[in-house]
């Protein structure tokens, strides 16, 4: 559909009538709440970052690797109690969490973790918003997980 306009000239011109209308876009999709609040906590970052390099994770091999990173030590030398402190963080705090913003998926019955619907975004949002800032955190959570410890 299209509407006559007057140029600067005094002669007609055709325009579209939606012309300078925004295409309609979900809500959702607009919605930055949920990359912020998923990506606010070192933790949280940390777990989406080791889905960049595998699809699934269990809740241990998450607290393993993550326990490691954060006292700087290799996974073998991690100490049981040290592995139960994270597990206990990532399952009652962090996973609940990204789960609630649908970046993550959780199945209960074999704490595994995987992508979720909006983990993509995140992701992109995370790169895109200075993530070389976490570069060792980034590189430590693709490794490859020691393989002594399981």
């Amino acid at each position: 559909m299209t509407q006559d306009n007057d140029d600067d000239d005094g002669t007609a011109s055709e325009r579209p009538s939606d012309a300078g209308t925004i295409p309609e876009i979900p809500e959702h999709i607009l919605e930055l709440d949920y990359v912020f609040q998923s990506i606010a906590k070192s933790r949280r970052r940390y777990l989406l970052y080791t889905l960049e390099s595998k699809t699934e994770w269990s809740v241990t091999e998450l607290a393993t690797k993550l326990a490691a990173w954060e006292g700087d030590t290799p996974e073998k030398d991690i100490p049981q109690e040290e592995i139960d402190r994270m597990f206990a963080s990532l399952y009652h705090a962090h996973i609940p969490k990204l789960v609630d913003e649908r970046v993550i998926e959780f199945d209960d019955e074999t704490e595994v973790i995987r992508a979720g619907e909006y983990a993509e975004q995140v992701l992109a949002a995370l790169a895109g918003a200075g993530a070389s800032l976490d570069n060792r955190q980034e590189a430590h959570a693709r490794s490859e997980m020691d393989d002594e410890k399981f």
